[in-house]
């Protein structure tokens, strides 16, 4: 099973990249974290903010990996602690097929990707800019793989 970050938005912060890279690093090469960047489309006035998403739907879904798990972070998705995130990437093992993490772009994710999805799953109450969001799922996601094998870095 692969887990796939598609993140709109290219050209991060170097920290960005550093931090994902280094929570991405950490997992096993049987549970990898992938990222795809997606082309943000280029805001103008011409373009609603249901246009510019639509565009960038478009490109997610050209990306994404066929027959996987859809999970859209959206602000309305569920609250998961880092226990219960655990027992969902454990549900995701076992099923066995790639899972995509959706994080769409500065107006969010176009709403038929959300109603496609089989999950909503909300990082925050707070907003969060899109580099943090990524390093925040991908510490989330090794700090769950660390609790399920056992691994110190989760104290709780």
């Amino acid at each position: 099973m692969k887990i796939w970050l598609l993140a709109v938005g290219q050209r991060m912060p170097h920290w960005v990249d550093e931090a994902y890279a280094d929570y991405a690093k950490r997992l096993p090469a049987e549970t990898p974290l992938l990222l795809k960047e997606i082309r943000a489309e280029a805001r103008s006035s011409s373009l609603s903010a249901e246009a510019v998403m639509e565009r960038e739907a478009r490109r997610i879904e050209a990306a994404l990996p066929q027959s996987c798990r859809l999970i859209a972070l959206d602000e309305h998705g569920q609250r998961h602690t880092t226990a219960s995130l655990a027992t969902e990437l454990q549900r995701w093992r076992q099923e066995g097929r790639d899972v995509a993490l959706l994080i769409g772009g500065a107006d969010g994710l176009a709403p038929r990707l959300k109603q496609r999805a089989d999950a909503l799953l909300r990082l925050s109450d707070l907003t969060l800019p899109h580099g943090l969001a990524r390093v925040l799922l991908s510490e989330q996601i090794y700090r769950a793989h660390s609790l399920l094998s056992g691994h110190p870095y989760h104290r709780a």
